[in-house]
């Protein structure tokens, strides 16, 4: 009989000491308590756009907030969406699973849940407060965060494309061995860029302010999963049977804005350049984040 694959049981913040149990306890409070505070500063804008009707919703959606943060910090049952957006009903539907897997009850709150699904659905309940409540549906209550982190961040994007640009002019003349070389560094850039992830820091200040290439080589050995060798292998592999009607296509999941956008971007661009990929499709995110 084949061997079964158990898997561990998912990291949440019920583990005391762990990753998750800071991020639910501090980190995701923090978030929320900026999202509020951002809202509050812009209630004259809301006033001067939208009216009184402007300051009502701002009202409505800092509460809205406000009890979210205390339904969080309490370990209250995490509830289905009630608002009306396309993807409630999948979130709903994920929720219905979760609850499937947990314990006997079914009931699952903000420190028995898996981490990474109790923070994403902390992102769109966040959108579901802006979006039940117009005129201010459309704010993004991130992009002061996200401008800054990128304005911050302009020495290392101009040293990235700085060092692309002059790749480009002889990437042609690449052998497969330099070309192989390139593809790690950038993949390497691409990677490490989720260092300016504004969440990990709960909106603090995580630019990028030096060039990244100056240290991949230090930060090589902190890499837990590395399977660089293994996607050159495919590249290969997709090469060799390239046809016009089979082209290589590569697909870019999207996580944030600012530096680590160019650094995708510039991955992409690398890979059509060098004709390693034939497209490259991006997949953002749907709401702010």
């Amino acid at each position: 009989m084949a061997a079964v694959t158990v898997l561990p049981v998912s990291l949440s913040a019920r583990f005391k000491g762990s990753f998750a149990y800071f991020t639910v306890k501090d980190r995701l409070p923090q978030i929320l308590t900026k999202v509020i505070d951002t809202l509050h500063r812009h209630k004259n804008e809301f006033f001067e756009e939208h009216g009184e009707k402007g300051v009502e919703a701002e009202k409505r959606a800092i509460s809205f907030l406000s009890k979210l943060r205390n339904e969080l910090q309490t370990d209250k049952p995490v509830t289905p969406l009630e608002d009306e957006l396309p993807d409630a009903a999948l979130w709903n539907q994920y929720l219905d699973y979760q609850r499937n897997l947990a314990n006997e009850s079914g009931e699952l709150s903000w420190f028995q849940s898996p981490w990474l699904f109790v923070e994403c659905y902390m992102y769109r309940r966040i959108q579901a407060a802006l979006a039940q409540n117009p005129p201010i549906e459309n704010f993004d209550v991130f992009k002061e965060g996200k401008a800054q982190n990128f304005f911050e961040s302009q020495e290392a994007v101009i040293a990235l494309c700085t060092y692309f640009q002059e790749l480009l002019k002889n990437i042609k003349d690449l052998d497969e061995k330099q070309l192989q070389q390139e593809l790690f560094k950038l993949l390497q850039v691409s990677l490490w860029g989720n260092k300016c992830d504004l969440s990990f820091s709960a909106g603090e200040d995580s630019s990028q302010k030096s060039s990244p290439l100056q240290s991949l080589e230090n930060l090589l050995p902190y890499i837990v999963v590395n399977d660089m060798e293994k996607i050159w292998s495919l590249f290969l592999k997709a090469k060799k049977r390239n046809t016009e009607k089979s082209n290589v296509r590569v697909d870019i999941v999207l996580d944030n804005a600012g530096f680590e956008l160019v650094s995708d971007f510039v991955l992409a661009d690398f890979l059509l350049s060098s004709k390693l990929a034939d497209e490259v499709h991006f997949h953002g995110k749907s709401i702010p984040w």
